[in-house]
């Protein structure tokens, strides 16, 4: 399903992956007030329920908040009561395993209503702004689980932009934030707020559209936030998985689904960006 939401005027508010962190959803919503952005220009690339405890809540956040949704990988297989995640992990992996045992507590959580809610979810969103046309996916237009990462070949990001006939492809499912310019236009992820980028911070990521002395520019930000309840509450939960870990030092409990160049990257912090869409070069803040 496609949702179209018309021009959006004024900043644009970009977040993924909350990932049933309820602390850093939280943060999140407080961050949109105090930026002063609204609801109805918000949108979250998806995957509301995976890693992390608060399963529920964290969905009764996002809903209440009344933003725009994409649907995830975790919102399909939830929604339609799937034996998996559907993240696209090769089987035997450590993101494999690891995953049976929070899908499985996300499974036992999620009520028949949010299963619902969860169905109803547009996978794919389209907007205008700035004079400049967005599709916003999970993966890519063509798998709702597919990988796209900085280094993932050009030829595969300007065949997914060409495909959506759009200026900008906003995307998730990576988990790192990037922006990223081929001739067939631009390519961004927000990056997500559930989970550390794999820098060894414990920031976790979103993103701005706004403008810049005249230019229309993306922005990467870190968000800070109550990590340490999060944490208490996998503990709660009875998940003691490296992912209550990774809060804490902000590395990934497996890198398998990285490639090499991502690999290279662990431990070394991502900088905040602000940069023209157009052309992706850095600004100066």
């Amino acid at each position: 399903m496609i949702r179209n939401l018309g021009e959006l005027k004024g900043p644009v508010l970009l977040f993924g992956g909350p990932y049933s962190n309820l602390q850093a959803t939280c943060a999140m919503r407080r961050e949109a007030e105090r930026l002063g952005i609204p609801p109805e220009r918000t949108i979250c690339t998806g995957d509301v329920v995976a890693y992390f405890a608060d399963v529920e809540a964290t969905i009764d956040v996002i809903r209440t908040w009344g933003i725009h949704v994409l649907m995830g990988n975790c919102e399909e297989s939830l929604g339609f009561s799937a034996n998996d995640c559907g993240c696209g992990f090769d089987e035997g992996t450590a993101c494999n395993l690891l995953s049976r045992q929070w899908y499985s507590h996300a499974d036992s959580q999620i009520s028949q209503a949010n299963r619902l809610w969860m169905q109803t979810l547009p996978r794919t969103l389209r907007f205008t702004w700035y004079n400049l046309t967005f599709t916003v996916v999970h993966g890519t237009l063509s798998s709702i689980n597919q990988f796209v990462f900085p280094s993932t070949p050009d030829a595969i990001k300007q065949t997914e932009i060409k495909k959506a006939e759009t200026d900008c492809i906003i995307a998730g499912h990576c988990g790192l934030p990037f922006a990223q310019k081929t001739e067939a236009g631009t390519w961004l992820n927000a990056g997500v707020i559930g989970m550390p980028a794999n820098d060894g911070s414990s920031n976790a990521w979103y993103a701005l559209l706004d403008t810049h002395d005249g230019q229309s520019v993306f922005e990467l930000k870190r968000l800070t936030y109550d990590w340490q309840s999060a944490v208490k509450a996998m503990q709660e939960a009875g998940m003691h998985n490296g992912y209550a870990e990774a809060l804490a030092n902000g590395l990934w409990p497996s890198m398998d689904v990285l490639p090499n160049a991502e690999r290279t990257q662990k431990n070394i912090r991502i900088a905040p960006l602000i940069c023209e869409i157009n052309a992706i070069k850095q600004l100066e803040c």
